[in-house]
C-alpha cells in the first residue's frame, strides 16, 4: 500500500511538472556524447563504445539497478541497419541518497558518468562506413519529483576496413573510466606480436625476459653503432683500470642510458610521436653536440673532468668519473632512441594501448637495460686501457685518439642541423684534419715503436675513408617522388601500385636502407610498377608531419609501407630490411 501511494504521488507530481514546469523537452536535463575506442574496425572483431553523460545540475537519473520497483532504470541500447550485436555493457557505481518523495535510500547517477558497451562487429560485413545509434534510456528526478521516461540519442560513424589495414586505439582517457575488455585483442599491430602475446599470456616475469633479449638484439641495429667510439673514448680516458670502479661506472652509464631511453619511449607512447624524434630538436642536437665537445677537450688535457673535492672526501675518495659516466649515459639515451624495428614498433603500441605510465617506463626500462648490456663490459675492457704496463707520455697519444673520437661525434650529430649542400663534406674534411693532427703534431708516441705505427696506419686509414668519400660516385637509386597529398590520391584512383618510404634526415637505418637496398639494381627495375613516394618525417612537430603521422599510423622511422592496386595496405616493414628480401615483397604484390 506504501509504495502504490508513492506512486500515485510521483504520478501526480510527473503530471504537474510536465504541465507547468516549463519543461517541454527532457533533452535539457541531460545530454549524452558518444565515443569509439577505434579508428577503424574489422570485419568480425569487437569495439567499445563509451557514452558519456551530462546530467543537469540539482537533477538525477535512476541508476540501472534503482532499489524501488516503480522507478525506470537507466538502460543502454544500440540501433542499426547493420546487425552488430550487443555483448556486455558496463555502468559507474550509483550514489545512494535521500530524495524528498521516498523515505527510503535511492540508488542515482548525477553530474558527468561514462557508460560502456561492448558491440560485436558482423564476420562478413565489407569495408565502408556505417552508423550505429546510441539509444539511452532514462528517468530524470529531483528532490521533490520524477519526470515521465525519456530517450537520449547520439551517432557514431565508424569505418570497417579489410585485415590488413592496421587499427589503432583512440580516445583512451575516456575508456580508462570504462570497466570492459575485450574478448580478443583486436589491434592489429599487436594482435600476432609476440611481445603482447608473451605480456598478455605469459605473464610480466617472462615477458621482461624476453623485452631484455630484444634490448639486446637491438646492438644489431647500425643506429646504435656511433655509441660503441663514444663509449671508448669516454671510458678509455676516464678511468684508471680498477675493475670495480670501472664496473661501478659502466653500470652509471648503462643507467643513465636507460633512463633517458625509456622516458622517450613512455613520452612516445603515450603522446603517439614519431619514436626517436627527439633528435629532430635543433636544442637537443646542440646540446648533444656541446657535450661531446667538452668531454673531447678533458681528453686533449684542457681540464679534468671530476666532481668536487668535498664530494670526493665524503664518497671516500672516489674519482670524479662516476658523474661523468651517469651524465653521458643520460645523453647517449638520446642517440639509441631512433633504433626502432618490428620489436620496438610492437612495444610502444602495447604500451600506448595500456596507457600506463608506470609499467611503460619499466618495460622501456628492461629494454634499455638490455640495449646497454654490451657497451657494460665494453666500458670495463675500454678503460682497462690506461693499466696496460709500462704506461707513460704515449697514454696522452691514446687519450688524443679518444678526443678526436669524441669530437668527430660530435659533428656526426651536428650533420642535421647544416645545410645539406655542405653535410656531405664535413666528416671527410674533419677526418683528414684529424689524420694530419696526428702525423704532423702528436709527439706523445715517442719512443713507442708499436703505438707509433698504429698510429700512423689509423691516421692513414682516416685520410683513405675521406678520400673515397669526396670521390664523387654516381649512384643509383629508385626514382622517388616527394609525397603529396593530390598525387598520392590520383595514384590509388589510377590502380597504381605504390612503395611509401618514411624516413628522417637524422635516421641512420633510412641511410641505410638507401645505400643498400633502394640501389639494387634488381629493386629499382621492380619498383618501376609501382608509384614511389618518399615521405619526410624529420620535422615530426611540424602540423604537416603529425597529420601524416596519424593518418598512416606511424610510429617509427624508417617506415616502408607497400599498397596493392587495388588500393590495400599489403606489407608495412620497420626497420632496415635486405635488397632480395624487399624484391620479393614486390614481387608478391598485384
Amino acid at each position: 500500500m506504501k509504495k502504490l501511494t508513492l506512486f500515485l504521488l510521483l504520478f501526480y507530481f510527473s503530471s504537474f511538472s510536465v504541465i507547468f514546469a516549463q519543461f517541454d523537452s527532457q533533452t535539457d536535463l541531460l545530454k549524452i556524447t558518444g565515443y569509439l575506442s577505434l579508428d577503424n574496425v574489422h570485419p568480425g572483431s569487437e569495439v567499445k563504445i563509451a557514452v558519456k553523460v551530462d546530467i543537469e545540475k540539482d537533477w538525477h537519473i535512476n541508476s540501472n539497478r534503482p532499489k524501488e520497483d516503480f522507478l525506470i532504470p537507466s538502460e543502454l541500447k544500440i540501433e542499426s541497419e547493420t546487425p552488430f550485436l550487443l555483448i556486455n555493457t558496463y555502468f559507474p557505481e550509483a550514489k545512494d541518497i535521500k530524495l524528498g518523495f521516498s523515505d527510503e535510500l535511492l540508488s542515482v547517477y548525477e553530474g558527468e558518468i561514462v557508460i560502456g558497451a561492448l558491440i560485436k562487429v558482423p564476420d562478413e560485413l565489407p569495408p565502408g562506413e556505417y552508423k550505429l545509434v546510441i539509444d539511452f534510456g532514462y528517468q530524470a528526478c529531483n528532490n521533490f519529483t520524477c519526470l515521465a521516461p525519456n530517450n537520449a540519442y547520439d551517432t557514431l560513424v565508424f569505418s570497417v576496413v579489410n585485415n590488413e589495414t592496421i587499427i589503432n586505439e583512440i580516445n583512451k582517457e575516456i575508456f580508462n573510466k570504462v570497466d570492459l575488455s575485450y574478448s580478443d585483442r583486436i589491434v592489429s599491430q599487436s594482435s600476432e606480436d609476440p611481445i603482447t602475446k608473451t605480456l598478455e599470456q605469459g605473464g610480466l616475469l617472462l615477458g621482461l625476459v624476453l623485452i631484455f633479449l630484444g634490448g639486446l638484439a637491438l646492438n644489431l641495429t647500425p643506429c646504435v653503432y656511433p655509441l660503441i667510439p663514444i663509449t671508448i673514448g669516454f671510458f678509455g680516458g676516464q678511468s684508471e683500470g680498477k675493475t670495480g670502479k670501472l664496473a661501478a661506472m659502466g653500470a652509471l652509464y648503462v643507467l643513465g642510458m636507460a633512463i633517458t631511453y625509456s622516458a622517450i619511449g613512455v613520452i612516445t607512447a603515450l603522446s603517439g610521436a614519431v619514436f626517436g624524434a627527439l633528435l629532430q630538436n635543433v636544442y637537443v642536437i646542440i646540446i648533444i653536440v656541446l657535450i661531446f665537445v667538452a668531454l673531447s677537450l678533458s681528453m686533449f688535457g684542457l681540464y679534468e673532468f671530476k666532481l668536487p673535492d668535498s664530494l670526493v672526501a665524503k664518497a671516500g675518495g672516489a674519482k670524479s668519473g662516476m658523474f661523468g659516466a651517469f651524465f653521458m649515459g643520460l645523453t647517449m639515451g638520446i642517440v639509441a632512441a631512433p633504433c626502432v624495428g618490428p620489436f620496438v614498433i610492437g612495444l610502444v603500441t602495447f604500451v600506448a594501448a595500456k596507457a600506463d605510465p608506470y609499467l611503460g617506463f619499466l618495460l622501456f626500462f628492461v629494454l634499455a637495460l638490455g640495449l646497454g648490456l654490451p657497451y657494460f663490459l665494453l666500458a670495463i675492457f675500454s678503460g682497462k686501457i690506461k693499466s696496460l704496463p709500462r704506461a707513460g707520455a704515449w697514454m696522452d697519444s691514446v687519450k688524443s685518439i679518444f678526443g678526436l673520437l669524441l669530437l668527430g661525434m660530435a659533428f656526426y650529430f651536428l650533420l642535421p642541423v647544416l645545410p645539406k649542400s655542405i653535410s656531405g663534406y664535413v666528416l671527410p674534411i674533419y677526418m683528414i684534419l684529424a689524420a694530419l693532427y696526428l702525423i704532423f703534431f702528436e709527439k706523445d708516441s715517442v719512443g713507442k715503436i708499436g703505438f707509433k705505427i698504429f698510429k700512423y696506419v689509423f691516421a692513414f686509414i682516416l685520410l683513405a675513408f675521406s678520400a673515397y668519400s669526396l670521390y664523387p660516385v654516381e649512384t643509383k637509386s629508385i626514382e622517388w617522388t616527394p609525397f603529396t597529398e593530390e598525387s598520392f590520391v590520383q595514384s590509388k584512383e589510377e590502380n597504381k601500385k605504390i612503395i611509401l618510404d618514411f624516413y628522417a634526415d637524422w635516421c641512420i637505418p633510412c641511410k641505410e636502407l638507401d645505400a643498400l637496398t633502394f640501389s639494387n639494381e634488381n629493386v629499382i627495375e621492380a619498383s618501376k610498377e609501382f608509384a614511389t613516394y618518399k615521405v619526410d618525417m624529420t620535422k615530426s612537430l611540424a602540423p604537416e608531419v603529425e597529420k601524416l603521422r596519424k593518418e598512416f599510423n606511424i610510429i617509427g622511422v624508417p617506415t616502408v609501407i607497400i599498397i596493392d592496386s587495388e588500393g590495400d595496405e599489403v606489407k608495412r616493414i620497420t626497420g632496415f630490411v635486405r635488397a632480395e628480401e624487399f624484391l620479393n615483397l614486390l614481387k608478391e604484390i598485384k
